[in-house]
């Protein structure tokens, strides 16, 4: 009732604005990207991942449909599956050091079963290939790192008070969902591909949205319907649970929405240098080894430290 009273009354912008956002991003993350950066940047994420998705729907072509998981047994069975071989893959390519607790960090998370009519944005993926979600499932490696084998450094194994790392926690676990797709984990069924593309789409989509609400430029509701309407397939419902709670979290924390893809940006950057200065000494191992070595911080301190 309180909220409802005084509804009337908020007509106060919700974003920070464009000063606030490029000091914070520069002073307190530590990126190296404006406002401005960010818009380009996700612009053209939005517009690369709309592209390349057209181009595997089109190698694609001739392949029968993704047929979404029906049943909470078959679910379950493919979840487990889909563990098992992306264990398997990581061991088997020597992607990067494979530690005891890392198994069932991503087993622990198996979530449950929903009807078709149920699914929002990220249970659309899921339902149709688990081994999509546990590339960013790189997100449970690392805090079971943090609990198994916590940073020698006393300030790096400690957390925070603001999440000034996002770029490095969701910046991985969206850029390794890319760059073990180009490893090869997804040859065996080629419109998983897709799946990687919509998802980088949702991502660039959700992040212009907001920061167009933080420089004024729409409003929640405004920003809303963007993210849905620039997510393919109509996966991301408008007036979901999860279009509301990303804008709102992107609201509260500045720079977390665009996080997923300027900390993957980065992080790729990285990864290009090395392997040109490295040549065939460049290794996914020795690079992932040394990325998770250095604990969890922006991506740009990592490189500072890895160059």
């Amino acid at each position: 009732a309180w909220l409802k009273e005084g509804l009337p009354r908020k007509k106060g912008r919700a974003g920070i604005g464009v000063e606030n956002y490029d000091w914070y991003m520069k002073n307190v993350h530590l990126s190296p990207y404006t406002f401005a950066d960010e818009v380009l940047l996700m612009e053209r994420e939005l517009s690369r991942a709309r592209a390349y998705l057209a181009l595997v729907e089109h190698d694609n072509k001739s392949l029968p449909p993704m047929a979404p998981i029906d049943t909470p047994a078959e679910f379950h069975r493919l979840f487990g599956q889909g563990v098992t071989d992306f264990m398997k893959f990581l061991e088997s390519t020597d992607v990067m050091a494979i530690k005891p607790w890392m198994e069932p960090a991503l087993r622990e998370r198996e979530g449950g079963f929903q009807k078709a009519s149920e699914r929002d944005f990220f249970a659309q993926i899921e339902f149709r290939d688990p081994r999509v979600m546990r590339c960013h499932g790189t997100h449970w490696f690392d805090r079971a790192r943090a609990t198994h084998e916590p940073h020698p450094s006393l300030i790096r194994q400690t957390p925070s008070l603001y999440n000034l790392w996002d770029s490095r926690a969701e910046g991985l676990a969206t850029a390794a969902e890319e760059i073990l797709m180009g490893a090869g984990l997804f040859d065996d069924h080629p419109r998983s591909r897709e799946l990687v593309y919509i998802l980088v789409a949702n991502r660039a989509a959700r992040g212009l949205a907001g920061l167009k609400v933080h420089s004024g430029e729409l409003n929640v509701d405004e920003a809303r319907r963007f993210a849905s309407s620039q997510t393919p397939r109509g996966w991301l419902i408008e007036d979901g649970g999860t279009n509301w709670g990303e804008q709102q979290l992107y609201l509260q924390q500045p720079g977390y929405g665009t996080s997923y893809l300027t900390g993957k940006l980065q992080i790729e950057k990285l990864m290009g240098d090395l392997a040109q200065e490295q040549g065939p000494r460049f290794t996914l191992r020795r690079f992932f080894d040394d990325f998770h070595a250095a604990g969890m911080m922006p991506v740009s301190l990592i490189a500072s430290e890895m160059r």
